[in-house]
């Protein structure tokens, strides 16, 4: 813990003088080499290497700080979520149904909307300041760093490349294709590269790491919050199962990599669903750093942690006294519509998460309260403060899921069935025993919605999985045209084209964008 609040310490100051070398970017990426701070003048014992991966961190928690990216990015477009009449800020928060509407121009030039700063989305400068650093890093612990050596160096590289492929992992997504590098020093101006070709080069330079790093950390307070081998494998199977829906010439080979990696980790027994199933164990798993943690971008006020108000996802779905002050909290911000929310959690339906995540379920108003995150409430009177959560990315029962998702494509039904109900099991919830095909797919994509309600997946769960092309799962579906020509994607901030003759942003936001 001490090592921890140092390296904190030691963050702010390198995050300031880090601030001065990115100011000058180069402006086709955004990025520089930053020589004077990470060259051999800088890079001198393992501490250094620590405070620089924890300044990466950082830089990257910045864009989730932002603005609402968990909600904005992975769960609002699908159109479930609605504003509250009487909600406070009413006006500012109806941008969350501008992004519903899949209308992300009027979402970032809206009058009302500045608050939130979703253009902010649309801007990966950040992101490729994380990837130079990486680049760098994993250059200089390749040359060598004095007391650097052994399985310390072997982890460290493996803990950058998981940076590094996390974020391209995390651009695809957004953007679809983007350019890609692993040099340190990148100068030259570059096009976008097909997304296939960018997670299938991030597979090849991550794969070989999985089984360099270690199960467990040494210290159970950096659980989750720094990338061991389970982190790496979650990491892998998304990438997987994005690539097989968008090359399916190749899909059977994506799919089959997923169902061996979600055995290994499943097989290893070194993660684990907290159980039983009450408020008390289920607090640990959103406070962050409990046994089903795989990544997270762990949070705490014990820290000092500066966290946006409106960052976090559950602030929208929290009224007092899950969230203070009383006389501003009486009402949720927002809540998701009762058609999705019986889809999802069919009444009468044994399921406890039904009953311990949430209250007035389908109301549809501000009286509704996704509870799942809470649980963590420190505050009192008048203080304006969140739930004291972490910001999850990797958890146990999502990799268990894809797993079943990957055996149900590959017909390998009752290992899809033995995977789904080990997350029923922990839920309370009633056993699939139906048959296998497209029901049981489809029952897998629910219950991935039940599970992980909130965790910023939905919307990827739609789009690589193609469902979001059908308003039997979503209210706001794409036609098949506006998926073909990127409409899933955010628009690239007009920036990324400053001195760069090869970029080009998304078409379909820069023409009809509807």
């Amino acid at each position: 813990m001490k090592n921890l609040i140092k390296n904190k310490l030691a963050v702010i100051g390198l995050g300031i003088a880090l601030g001065f070398s990115f100011s000058g970017c180069k402006d086709y990426l955004t990025v520089e080499p930053i020589d004077r701070l990470t060259g051999n003048n800088y890079y001198l014992s393992q501490q250094d290497v620590e405070t620089n991966i924890a300044f990466i961190y950082a830089k990257f928690f910045t864009k989730i700080n932002e603005t609402w990216v968990m909600g904005a990015i992975g769960e609002a477009r699908s159109g479930e979520i609605f504003v509250s009449e009487g909600a406070n800020s009413y006006n500012s928060r109806k941008v969350i149904e501008a992004l519903g509407r899949n209308d992300i121009n009027y979402a970032m030039a809206g009058n009302d909307f500045q608050w939130y700063n979703i253009r902010a989305i649309t801007n990966w400068k950040t992101y490729y300041q994380v990837i130079q650093s990486t680049n760098i890093l994993i250059e200089k612990l390749e040359e060598g760093i004095p007391g650097v050596s052994g399985s310390d160096q072997t982890r460290y590289i493996a803990e950058a490349k998981f940076i590094r492929n996390f974020t391209y992992f995390w651009m695809v997504r957004l953007y679809g294709d983007v350019p890609y590098f692993t040099d340190a020093y990148h100068t030259e101006p570059q096009a976008r590269e097909s997304m296939v070709s960018v997670l299938n080069k991030c597979i090849a330079d991550l794969s070989p790491q999985k089984d360099l790093m270690p199960w467990s950390l040494n210290d159970p307070g950096l659980r989750g919050a720094r990338p061991a081998k389970g982190a790496i494998i979650a990491l892998l199977m998304h990438m997987n199962m994005w690539n097989s829906s968008f090359d399916p010439a190749n899909k059977q080979k994506y799919l089959t990599e997923a169902v061996a990696l979600g055995k290994q980790l499943i097989d290893s027994k070194q993660h684990k669903l907290v159980a039983p199933f009450n408020d008390q164990n289920w607090a640990t798993v959103t406070k962050g750093r409990s046994e089903e943690s795989l990544f997270e971008f762990y949070k705490s006020i014990n820290y000092g942690d500066d966290v946006a108000a409106l960052a976090p996802f559950w602030d929208h779905f929290l009224r007092w006294p899950y969230k203070f002050p009383r006389y501003t909290n009486q009402l949720s911000h927002c809540y998701f519509i009762s058609t999705y929310m019986n889809q999802i959690f069919p009444e009468g339906d044994a399921d406890k998460r039904r009953e311990m995540w949430f209250e007035d379920i389908t109301s549809d108003n501000g009286r509704f309260v996704l509870r799942k995150f809470g649980t963590n409430v420190y505050a009192s009177g008048n203080e304006d403060k969140n739930p004291d959560n972490t910001f999850s990315i990797f958890r146990y029962s999502d990799a268990i899921l894809l797993y079943a998702e990957a055996c149900a494509e590959l017909n390998r039904d009752p290992e899809a069935i033995a995977a789904v109900n080990m997350v029923r099991d922990r839920a309370q919830a009633t056993r699939y025993n139906g048959g296998g095909g497209s029901d049981l797919k489809n029952f897998i994509f629910l219950e991935r919605g039940r599970e992980l309600i909130g965790e910023g997946i939905r919307y990827f769960d739609l789009i690589r999985t193609r469902r979001i092309m059908s308003r039997e799962w979503t209210l706001s579906p794409l036609t098949l045209d506006q998926y073909n020509r990127g409409g899933w994607t955010w628009p690239i901030d007009p920036s990324a084209l400053n001195n760069n003759p090869y970029m080009e942003l998304n078409d379909y936001w820069t023409s009809i964008g509807r």
